[in-house]
């Protein structure tokens, strides 16, 4: 089709018009076809049965789409079919989970390895209008007490949800390994960059980037889909880390996972979470029981 649709090129890039402005002629095509398929579907709004027409209206339109991106493909030396195969591939990684994912700790003992299935509990204090969260995981306080860092209740208190999340779904948490004590100190590299302290900023930022979107798109409530931006961000983000091998389908399911849960936590003003790396399962499994145990060592 690529070949045969370049024989009506009334442009071509080899005349004495400019490259530029041959590219240009396909690109404002793509936009007024794009623009007359919009105004069919106006019409089909407008006339609704009334425009029988609208289906072969739609044939055509998307036709001509097809004609100018196989030539602005042309033009651009690039190959329609690999094109296709390449956006195939891409859409594939963003929605398949049937991958299996690599446990990046499966060569290490138990000491340097997340467990398989661990519950965290999350509390939450109050003292007057201050409120904080401890998190217990196993048994064991891990970390400080959090707030929200901020002049208004937004919630980040339970931002360990997210450190959480990303161990189940992704296998990957510098932070909770620090917090677990759980950092793969007999590979002096892997400590230094995977799970050091660059890593765990980056993780950080990660978390709050995500929660800066959430917030624009209230917290994902009834929201099964995010944008392919912020996947995208987020995993350039940790493009050089261990974590950069899992696809965006992962990633797409830890963010929305984990604020699902997060809405929970928030409701119910704490509450128990198991977290399953085996099923990449998060669950909100009840509220919590009183604090029994004392704070653990958060040396790292």
């Amino acid at each position: 089709y690529q070949a045969r649709a370049l024989r009506t090129d009334r442009t071509p890039a080899a005349t004495s018009m400019s490259a530029d402005a041959a590219r240009l002629i396909p690109l404002l095509g793509l936009a007024g076809e794009a623009g007359q398929l919009l105004a069919e579907y106006k019409k089909r709004l407008r006339d609704g049965p009334g425009h029988v027409l609208f289906v072969d209206r739609v044939a055509e339109e998307l036709g001509d789409i097809l004609w100018y991106v196989a030539n602005l493909a042309s033009k651009y030396e690039l190959n329609l079919d690999e094109i296709a195969d390449q956006n195939l591939l891409k859409v594939g990684a963003l929605y398949d989970k049937k991958r299996a994912a690599h446990r990046f700790d499966a060569d290490y003992g138990e000491g340097e390895r997340f467990p398989r299935r661990f519950t965290a509990t999350f509390y939450e204090i109050r003292e007057g209008s201050r409120i904080e969260v401890r998190t217990e995981i196993e048994g064991v306080l891990v970390g400080a007490a959090l707030t929200d860092n901020a002049y208004q209740d937004d919630g980040y208190r339970y931002h360990d949800i997210f450190h959480i999340a990303y161990a189940a779904i992704l296998g990957w948490s510098p932070v909770l390994r620090r917090l677990m004590r759980l950092k793969r100190r007999s590979t002096p590299l892997i400590d230094e960059v995977e799970d050091g302290g660059r890593a765990a900023v980056i993780e950080e930022g990660i978390a709050a980037v995500a929660f800066d979107y959430a917030r624009k798109h209230q917290f994902l409530a009834d929201v099964s889909d995010v944008d392919e931006a912020l996947l995208s961000t987020l995993r350039g983000m940790s493009a050089h880390l261990e974590v950069a091998s899992q696809p965006p389908s992962y990633w797409r399911q830890a963010v929305i996972d984990s604020f699902g849960i997060w809405r929970q936590l928030v409701t119910n003003g704490g509450g128990r979470v198991e977290a399953d790396l085996d099923r990449r399962e998060i669950r909100y499994v009840g509220p919590a029981n009183p604090i029994t145990t004392a704070p653990a060592d958060a040396a790292e």
